[in-house]
């Protein structure tokens, strides 16, 4: 990973994948042109669905149903910006991204969600929001969330106020 540090964390455990799918959702509807989200965790553990979770934030439609995009590594939506969605599993070494346009997407004007974001290691953007998914038990999950940057810092703090209400 970059070695800047995060300057807020905030965790929320979900109990079923629609819990999951709704608080990401949540998230999806304060991205901005520009941002970046890593997903890190084992397989199995919620990404793919944190991704589609994150597309109807974007209000990408439903005729676009979001799969992980193991082979093809990178998939792009239509939504209220647009939404770039990688999965680098398959990926050996980040030279092998370089020819895909990384670069333009991650600093673009999309929204991007990056499933084993570990694996770009020092050329993660500085500015950033992480997610970390562990497995609690058949359903449940542990969702750590690290803002890098200032406003990422602000909005995770708001989606930690908002959940905070609603539970």
């Amino acid at each position: 990973m970059a070695d800047n540090k995060p300057l807020h964390t905030w965790e929320r455990l979900t109990s079923n994948p629609n819990e999951t799918r709704l608080l990401a959702e949540e998230l999806g509807r304060l991205l901005q042109p520009g941002d970046v989200i890593g997903l890190v965790g084992e397989l199995g553990s919620g990404k793919t669905l944190f991704s589609q979770g994150l597309a109807q934030g974007l209000q990408v439609p439903e005729t676009f149903y979001i799969t992980s995009p193991t082979f093809a590594i990178i998939n792009e939506y239509p939504g209220r910006i647009a939404f770039y969605h990688l999965d680098l599993y398959r990926v050996a070494t980040v030279a092998e991204l370089s020819e895909l346009g990384l670069e333009e997407i991650l600093y673009g004007e999309g929204a991007v969600a990056i499933e084993w974001a570990e694996r770009l290691g020092d050329y993660l953007p500085a500015e950033r929001l992480e997610i970390h998914l562990v497995f609690t038990g058949e359903t449940g999950r542990n969702l750590t969330f690290y803002a890098f940057g200032a406003s990422w810092q602000k909005r995770l703090g708001a989606l930690a106020a908002l959940n905070e209400t609603e539970s």
